[in-house]
């Protein structure tokens, strides 16, 4: 009787033992460590939210500039806007690139990109989104160094980034007050393009140097151009007015193919500025970036000019 009992007993012990085994092992696997990220991959908290992106990204797109940032902290481009790709700055680098819009979605596509980058007004964003990761920005919500190390986050390169940032600004405060110190604290400075059979003025974030010269080096700008450009960035004018718009040393970006019958009136001629030589031109074609590249040309184009070094 007890023989038969016994059976039984072991019969129910081990499946309890049973059991018991399987419920550790599924509480342990529910409990176990996982791997929340990918090595493969960075989350990057842009304008509108985390993005999932490259941690180290190897054909990049841009379609709204930025060109520059990209390439100086050394990531490879496949396709570029036009304006990045007809600027002189970049002729070598992007020799061999596409150039692409935010229209050329097949041609896009073809060039396999892992990130897009471009400007927050670029059309077919989602469509862009299915191609691969697109990250936009808003132009002038930061300031021009600042974005640059916005860039250097999205790219993986935060402390590169940074690095150039605060050598660049010892470098051109320093600059600046060499200039200063040579043409005195009060001689103003305007920056003046040709585009297109008009005539713009610029204020102290709208490119073309402008950003080095008023921010950095801290030159003054005329008390006209601050009222018209300051706020807005730029202001259009006709050549009848600019001696109202003209300081004491004018910075003019010309374009190779922009209309210069302006510079042949007497009204431009009797600028003080022009006849004391003291206008600087500026290749227009690639001055409409900020970027670190552009920046390092134009920092060495004022300081040879301004200081004659």
């Amino acid at each position: 009787m007890k023989k038969k009992l016994f059976l039984p007993f072991m019969l129910v012990l081990v499946l309890i033992i049973s059991a018991c085994s399987n419920g550790t092992t599924t509480s342990t696997e529910e409990n176990a460590p996982t791997d929340e990220g990918n090595s493969d991959t960075i989350t990057y908290e842009s304008e509108n939210g985390p993005v999932e992106v490259p941690a180290d990204p190897q054909r990049v797109i841009l379609l709204s500039g930025f060109t520059g940032n990209v390439l100086s902290l050394g990531v490879n481009v496949v396709g570029v806007d036009v304006w990045s790709k007809n600027s002189a700055t970049f002729e070598q680098e992007l020799k061999d690139v596409e150039e692409v819009s935010d229209e050329s979605l097949e041609k896009i596509l073809e060039l396999e990109p892992d990130l897009i980058i471009g400007l927050s007004n670029i059309n077919n964003i989602d469509k862009l989104n299915e191609i691969a990761p697109t990250v936009t920005f808003t132009w002038g919500q930061v300031d021009y160094l600042t974005q640059h190390i916005e860039i250097g986050k999205l790219l993986n390169k935060e402390a590169e980034a940074v690095a150039w940032v605060e050598d660049f600004q010892q470098r051109a405060e320093a600059a600046g007050e060499e200039i200063r110190a040579k043409i005195g604290e009060d001689a103003t400075v305007t920056v003046i393009e040709s585009y297109d059979k008009q005539l713009y003025v610029f204020g102290d974030n709208w490119a073309r140097g402008t950003e080095i010269l008023y921010q950095a080096m801290k030159l003054k700008m005329p008390e006209k151009v601050q009222e018209m450009a300051l706020e807005s960035g730029y202001y259009a004018l006709s050549t009848e007015v600019l001696p109202e718009y003209a300081g004491d040393y004018i910075i003019l970006s010309k374009y190779a193919d922009a209309d210069t019958a302006f510079q042949e009136t007497e009204t431009y001629k009797n600028i003080p500025a022009v006849k004391n030589n003291r206008v600087f031109e500026l290749n227009g074609n690639g001055a409409s970036f900020s970027d670190p590249i552009t920046l390092e040309s134009q920092l060495e184009f004022f300081i040879e000019n301004f200081l004659g070094n």
